[in-house]
């Protein structure tokens, strides 16, 4: 990938070379190493090599052995692990493209080996101070004076706060370090307790380990502690606790070593922050939203409940595309911040999905009432206007709402139904909320796994086309066949294409469908043709609006065609009448093309707005079709509602003045029939002419 360390040798090189140098800078005056500095930057460098080896996909604990070398070096002083990690956080990413998560992983691996080896010296430490202190009691008194000495020397030079402490933790001696680390003078600390140096939520397991020590159970602890200081800043340790007995064995004092970890501790967390935080905008990630679904889910007590919004704010695209993507992500920024005080004052969270869509968790919700006051106020809050540099924006944007009992769901349940919700606000209209409903949701459920399976349900030969006879009224002689597209669903059985050609329409599967229709409709048309001759019926087949304005469609007629055979003058094309015209109101050039081939061409959806009706004169058309419920009332044996007649003889009259014949569909009686022939409808079908049949069971009825 360009602009990854292992594609470009001489830019990957030389920013390698660079972070190592600068690394060297760092770290080189932070601690006493016996290397000059050529040595320490190679000694660095391979440190670098192997950290990458392990961010391009080497085992993560291999980075330990990274922090350990550190140690061995002699870079122990934690403000080196500080600036190392700090530095290698910041400039890795830009001389090697990596998974941050892992990333945090590799570098938290390193401070673990560089504080593992830190903690043996400290504990090789320590037992110098304890041989010192036995020899001291247990030797004459020359070798008293000289274990005091080399012990009083360990003591106060030592970087590591020390304290002496009786069994029940009181502090009896101290070293200088100590008081630097608690930013407290050594007369406050002695005589005081090391219970006083632990907030309270560490101060239960401070207590337990001093009491094993205590007691014998245990000879030696560790454990992370927090403090905080008289100036109220967080001061974190990690404590080293030893039980040194008397001459008998049994528990006599304690030795308690703290390490200040307060510079790595705030760097891991700054490291966690950014692995459950979105860059952007600052608001939770989809992983942090995981966990805090994951929370807001538990069954903590009966009836407890949960409500989620999910946001997509409206023409956001219009933004980025007039005013650039720097504006656009300025107007996020303030819309997550806006949702995150809101969200917080609530105890809610606030979470950006991506793009310009946002979650609001409610945990605990009280119902569907306030969650929709809440809602509102929202949007109220979002659609508030903004000023980005010289221009004053104003969001608006559409939200699903789901709140339930949390028994009987889960994270995905909830999520999926609260995109599904807000996939039905934006399709009822912008800047509007709706509430989750089982019912209607359940309906678009299905029209998801619908549109998902249609695809493959193409593959998979689960498709197939039936036809609807047409019949000629005045001879009642069978012309025509219109096709049909079925599908024969594992799950929701056959289906007609009024359940999914909708659906292939606004996924753009529309025109491979089609397609693949005219290929069957064609083949089976062929051979009604060579078996029936000139009493063959033509086959019809609608193409959609967008498969009208496909610039492959005349090549593909032209290439199905030929590739079956079938003659031109037995296939009919229906097309809508929007697709007629091109933007600017011209007749298509598809037209014309389709004319000279020999082709039917007819109109469906005639009559739909008469005002248009006039743009058709002079087009190569030979059909209109009409169909709608105004043409149910025909079968009344009183005579059809005077609209729906004034209706049809319109559409006839319009159809009889451009030269067209009138197909009617639905017609379900002769009585409807007859009535419809009366008025200037010429063709029919629906169930009256036999419903739909198979391209083998037409042929017959033909014969």
């Amino acid at each position: 990938m360009p602009g990854t360390g292992g594609s470009a040798a001489d830019g990957g090189e030389l920013g390698q070379e660079d972070l190592v140098r600068q690394w060297t800078r760092e770290v080189i005056h932070t601690s006493y190493v016996p290397m000059g500095r050529p040595d320490v930057e190679a000694f660095l460098a391979e440190c670098v090599d192997d950290l990458l080896s392990v961010l391009d996909g080497g085992p993560v604990d291999a980075a330990r052995g990274i922090g350990e070398r550190l140690v061995g070096a002699h870079l122990t002083n934690s403000a080196a692990l500080a600036r190392t990690l700090r530095h290698l956080a910041t400039e890795l990413p830009k001389i090697r493209e990596t998974d941050p998560v892992r990333l945090i992983e590799a570098l938290s691996e390193l401070a673990a080996g560089f504080a593992g080896v830190l903690r043996e010296q400290t504990l090789r430490e320590q037992e110098v101070i304890q041989r010192a202190v036995s020899d001291a009691r247990d030797a004459a008194e020359e070798a008293l004076r000289s274990s005091e000495a080399r012990l009083r020397a360990v003591f106060t030079s030592s970087a590591l706060g020390i304290a002496v402490v009786t069994l029940d933790g009181v502090v009896e001696e101290t070293n200088g370090a100590l008081a630097r680390i608690f930013r407290r003078p050594e007369s406050q600390l002695v005589g005081g307790t090391v219970f006083e140096l632990a907030d309270e939520t560490w101060l239960a397991q401070l207590t337990g380990t001093i009491a094993e020590l205590a007691a014998g159970v245990a000879n030696r602890s560790f454990l992370d502690i927090r403090y905080t200081a008289p100036d109220g800043a967080h001061v974190w340790t990690q404590l080293s606790a030893s039980l040194v007995r008397d001459a008998r064995g049994e528990p006599d004092y304690l030795v308690l070593l703290y390490e200040d970890i307060t510079d790595r501790h705030m760097l891991q967390e700054h490291f966690r922050q950014q692995a459950v935080r979105d860059p952007l905008t600052g608001l939770a990630n989809r992983t942090k939203l995981g966990s805090s679904l994951d929370t807001a889910l538990e069954p903590t007590r009966p009836g407890r409940r949960v409500g989620l919004c999910f946001f997509d704010l409206d023409g956001f695209k219009a933004v980025n595309d007039s005013l650039g993507h720097p504006i656009g992500d300025r107007l996020l920024r303030q819309v997550a911040q806006r949702l995150e005080a809101m969200a917080a004052a609530v105890g809610a969270v606030a979470a950006r999905m991506g793009g310009d869509e946002f979650v609001v968790l409610v945990p605990d919700s009280s119902g569907a009432g306030p969650m929709i006051d809440l809602v509102e106020r929202l949007l109220r809050e979002i659609t508030r206007p903004v000023l980005i540099g010289a221009h004053e924006l104003s969001a608006s944007a559409s939200v699903g709402v789901v709140e339930r009992e949390v028994a009987g769901t889960d994270a995905g349940a909830l999520l999926r139904d609260a995109d599904i919700t807000l996939y039905r606000a934006k399709s009822d209209g912008r800047a509007q909320w709706v509430l989750f409903d089982p019912e209607r949701n359940a309906a678009a459920r299905d029209r998801f796994k619908l549109s998902a399976a249609l695809p493959a349900a193409l593959d998979q030969h689960e498709l197939f086309v039936e036809y609807e006879p047409v019949i000629a009224l005045a001879s009642g002689r069978l012309v025509g066949a219109a096709a049909n597209i079925r599908w024969d669903h594992e799950e929701f059985g056959e289906l007609g294409e009024e359940r999914f050609l909708g659906l292939a329409e606004e996924t753009g599967l529309i025109t491979r469908l089609g397609t693949w229709a005219l290929q069957q409709v064609c083949e089976h048309a062929a051979r009604w043709v060579k078996r029936l001759g000139p009493e063959a019926p033509v086959a019809a087949v609608q193409l959609s609006p967008r498969h009208c304005r496909d610039p492959e469609l005349v090549a593909d007629v032209q290439r199905i065609l030929r590739e079956t055979g079938l003659p031109p003058q037995y296939l009919a094309l229906g097309l809508p009448e929007s697709a007629l015209f091109d933007h600017q109101g011209d007749p298509v050039d598809t037209l014309e093309i389709f004319a000279e081939m020999g082709l039917w061409l007819g109109v469906y959806q005639f009559g739909d707005d008469y005002a248009r009706l006039p743009r058709l004169k002079g087009l190569p058309l030979g059909m209109a079709r009409i169909e709608g419920p105004h043409l149910d009332s025909f079968v009344d044996p009183e005579g059809p509602d005077p609209l729906d007649r004034h209706l049809v003889v319109a559409a006839c009259g319009a159809a009889q003045l451009l030269g067209l014949q009138v197909s009617a569909a639905g017609v379900r009686d002769r009585l409807q029939a007859n009535r419809l022939r009366e008025l200037g409808v010429s063709l029919a079908l629906g169930p009256f002419t036999g419903g739909l049949v198979s391209a083998t069971e037409l042929e017959q009825l033909a014969s």
